[in-house]
C-alpha cells in the first residue's frame, strides 16, 4: 500500500518538472505594457505597423496607442494635451506593477517628457523619444507652410511669441535662435519644460524625470520635418545656425532638467538611422529592430 503513492509520484515527477519549467519560461517572456503617444496630425490608425512589430517580437505585450487629440486636435496647446494624456495613461501605470514603457513620436515626445516631469508617481521604465523636437523646432517644413502660409521661419516668431501664438502646439516649441529673449519670455511650454525661464517647479520636475531607467533618443538626417533633425538628440542651433551637440547645450551643462544626470549614469541611448523620412519612423522595421525592440523587455 505504501509503495503505490511513491510509484505514482515517480510517474508524475517529469510532468511536474515540465510544468515548472513552463511557468518559469512564461515569467521570463512577460513584457511590460507599452504606451504609444502619437504626433502632430496623427491618430492611432497610423501605428498599425508598430503594433505588428511589437506583437511579433514581444508576443503578449499589452500595447495602448492613446486615442486623444487626433488630427487637427493635435494643434491644441501642449499643456492641455499633457493633462489629457495624463488622465488616460495614469490608470495604465497603476495597473502595471513592474512599470511601463513609453514610445512617443514627434510632438508626442515633448508631451511625454512633460508627463514624466510633472508626474511624481510615474513608473516609466524606458522613454523612447521617436524623432521628437526635444530642443525645439526652427525650420520651414510642409507642415508650417500649410499652417502658416504667410510666414517663413525667419518671421514666424512674430506670431508664435504672442499670447495667441502660444495657443497653437507648434508655437509651444518654436525655438528661434535669433530671438532668444522673446523665446525665453514668451514660450510657456518648452522654455518652462527646459527650465530655461524661472520655474518654481524646476527641482521637482527634474527629480520626476530622472526616475526613468532609460531615455532612448531616435532620429536621423533624412527626417525632413524636425529641424534641425538633431533636435531629436537634444542638439540645436546656435545664433549662427550651427548645430551644437547635446553636451554643448546650456541646459545640459547646467543640468537644468536632468539631462546631464541621466547621461552621467549611462541612462541615455542615441540611435541614428539614415534614409528614414519623418512619417516612416513608426513603420520602418529596421528602426524598430535597431532602436526600439531592444528596450521593450
Amino acid at each position: 500500500m505504501r509503495g503505490r503513492p511513491q510509484g505514482n509520484w515517480g510517474a508524475l515527477a517529469p510532468l511536474c518538472l515540465l510544468l515548472f519549467l513552463f511557468f518559469l519560461l512564461t515569467l521570463g517572456t512577460s513584457y511590460k505594457p507599452v504606451v504609444v503617444v502619437h504626433g502632430l496630425f496623427d491618430s492611432p490608425s497610423e501605428f498599425s505597423h508598430l503594433l505588428l512589430f511589437i506583437n511579433q517580437s514581444h508576443p503578449g505585450t499589452n500595447v495602448t496607442v492613446v486615442d486623444l487629440f487626433d488630427h487637427s486636435q493635435s494643434l491644441k496647446p501642449l499643456w492641455v494635451q499633457v493633462e489629457g494624456f495624463r488622465c488616460a495613461i495614469s490608470p495604465i501605470m497603476q495597473n502595471a506593477a513592474d512599470g511601463v514603457h513609453l514610445i512617443c513620436y514627434s510632438q508626442g515626445g515633448l508631451i511625454c517628457r512633460a508627463l514624466l516631469s510633472t508626474m511624481p508617481d510615474h513608473n516609466v521604465d524606458t522613454f523612447i523619444s521617436l524623432s521628437a523636437p526635444q530642443m525645439g523646432q526652427y525650420g520651414d517644413t510642409q507642415y508650417l507652410r500649410w499652417l502658416f502660409p504667410k510666414y517663413v521661419k525667419s518671421n514666424l516668431y512674430r506670431f508664435c511669441y504672442t499670447r495667441l501664438g502660444q495657443d497653437v502646439s507648434i508655437c509651444n516649441y518654436w525655438n528661434d535662435p535669433h530671438h532668444r529673449d522673446l523665446y525665453l519670455n514668451s514660450s510657456n511650454f518648452l522654455a518652462l519644460l527646459n527650465s530655461e525661464r524661472v520655474n518654481p517647479n524646476a527641482t521637482a520636475w527634474k527629480r520626476n524625470l530622472v526616475r526613468i531607467q532609460k531615455l532612448v533618443l531616435v532620429g536621423g538626417p533624412d527626417d525632413g520635418v524636425i529641424t534641425p533633425w538633431q533636435s531629436s538628440l537634444f542638439a540645436f542651433y546656435n545664433l549662427n545656425e550651427t548645430v551644437m551637440d547635446m553636451e554643448q547645450q546650456l541646459v545640459y551643462l547646467q543640468d537644468s532638467f536632468g539631462l546631464k544626470t541621466l547621461d552621467a549614469r549611462g541612462a541615455i541611448a542615441r540611435c541614428q538611422v539614415a534614409g528614414v523620412p519623418h512619417t516612416a519612423w513608426h513603420s520602418n522595421r529596421t528602426v524598430y529592430e535597431t532602436c526600439l525592440a531592444p528596450w521593450l523587455s
